[in-house]
């Protein structure tokens, strides 16, 4: 495991009482021991990674740098220099990369070491990363998935192989996989991660941090979003919190040790002096215009992307079909998304955060969910993601933080939701939840 999370390497190494190398050498050793029953990366970049580690030992900002010689993974949906951007999918243009996207160069500006690249399943439709290479498995009961479609960074951070790791999330990409992994991980409101490419999934997506503590997980927000006010948790206040366990649309029965962390979180919240209260958003039918926007926008993206749909894998190849349809159909309504808004705007107004839990269901089983049908893959995505993908829609700050375990040892995590704005306030809040035992 990790013996020193993301801000303790990058103090040490500022602080000269830590050769930069000697992260990624640690990680690189980590990854060739433990990453073949794990299935976090699809590609580690062993011999790039020593060279730009060595490198950073002759920056004269060394003392300066927010990451100092901290590993870091990425999600297989950026371009890095050198490398294939592949999305999971043996369908999209394997070319090397001429440069790095916006977020590798914030990383590489900051001092962070890009290690290697992590598995997602094919365009990122699943929330089960599972590939013809490989599944990433939750390294804490290996049996299940590790969640998706930043399954393999939860996982690679889970699995102590780095400290920290990038993700992205369009219906949840980062909360879902972090939650089953037991990790920390934030999606930040919309544009706070900004790019000069219009976001995937009709502007539902987002850049975000997977890490084991919220210092870890606020540091790399920070270098992500280029705010350095995010990179330290700071003393929430007194807070009004909402706590359901109310399911969107659906009102399907959640599991009663998920139900259990979510009134533990209240009642620890309570303790800390936040004033809590049962109250649920007015959810209505917001969940159908999601809905539309997961089969049209892997649609849009296998478009952009020139994808020989021949080459897709057969339940990505209907799920395309269906996105398709969708969209000659015109059901992508932005009064959908403006309505849901409207009213989790209304339910903010009197609430600064909203806890629930971040998993509708247990996840599925580790498998090769790839060979299985779309309708196959898509009833046990649905089930699972019904807390989280509403808050893309409206553009709204959400984060997972490990909230206990079940019975077989699955972890548990609750989800916080917050206002345009709020990333600082949920960072703080999930910080202050860890200076306690309140989820055993």
């Amino acid at each position: 495991m990790v013996t020193s999370g993301a801000v303790d390497i990058a103090a040490a190494v500022r602080a000269s009482e830590l050769d930069p190398v000697r992260p990624t050498e640690d990680a690189l050793a980590r990854i060739e021991t433990a990453d073949g029953a794990v299935g976090a990366f699809r590609r580690v970049r062993a011999a790039e990674a020593l060279a730009e580690a060595k490198a950073l030992r002759d920056r004269s900002d060394l003392r300066e740098l927010p990451l100092a010689g901290v590993p870091v993974a990425v999600k297989d949906v950026v371009s890095v220099t050198g490398e294939s951007v592949e999305w999971g999918s043996r369908a999209t243009d394997h070319a090397q990369a001429g440069g790095d996207h916006e977020v590798v160069a914030r990383l590489r500006a900051a001092g962070a070491v890009i290690v290697g690249l992590t598995r997602v399943p094919e365009l990122c439709i699943w929330p089960m990363s599972d590939t013809p290479e490989g599944i990433a498995r939750n390294p804490r009961q290996p049996s299940y998935v590790a969640g998706g479609s930043s399954g393999g960074s939860a996982a690679a951070v889970a699995a102590g192989l780095v400290p920290i790791a990038h993700g992205t999330d369009g219906l949840g990409s980062i909360r879902l996989p972090s939650a089953i992994c037991g990790v920390v991980g934030i999606k930040p409101g919309r544009g706070v991660v900004a790019e000069s490419s219009d976001p995937q999934w009709f502007g539902m997506s987002a850049h975000g941090a997977i890490a084991t503590t919220a210092a870890d997980a606020a540091l790399l927000l920070g270098v992500l979003a280029e705010r350095p006010d995010l990179r330290t948790p700071r003393d929430p206040g007194r807070l009004r919190v909402a706590v359901s366990t109310q399911v969107p649309l659906t009102h399907a029965p959640v599991p009663g040790p998920m139900r259990d962390a979510v009134r533990r979180a209240g009642v620890r919240l309570g303790a800390a002096g936040h004033r809590v209260v049962a109250a649920t958003p007015a959810y209505g039918a917001a969940a159908l215009g999601l809905l539309t926007r997961w089969f049209a926008g892997p649609a849009e993206q296998a478009d952009d992307f020139g994808v020989d749909p021949a080459l897709l894998q057969p339940r990505t190849r209907t799920h395309v079909r269906i996105g398709n349809a969708v969209r000659r159909a015109g059901l992508v309504r932005e009064d959908s998304a403006r309505e849901w808004t409207r009213r989790a705007e209304a339910f903010f107004a009197d609430h600064d955060v909203l806890v629930t839990p971040t998993l509708a269901a247990k996840p599925p089983k580790a498998r090769n969910w790839h060979e299985r049908s779309c309708l196959a893959n898509a009833a046990p995505s649905i089930r699972l993601a019904g807390f989280a993908g509403l808050w893309n829609l409206a553009g709204f700050p959400a984060m997972s933080v490990p909230a206990g375990h079940f019975a077989d040892g699955l972890p548990i995590g609750v989800h916080l939701v917050a206002a345009p704005g709020g990333e600082a306030t949920l960072l703080a809040l999930a910080a202050q939840l860890e200076e306690t035992t309140w989820m055993q």
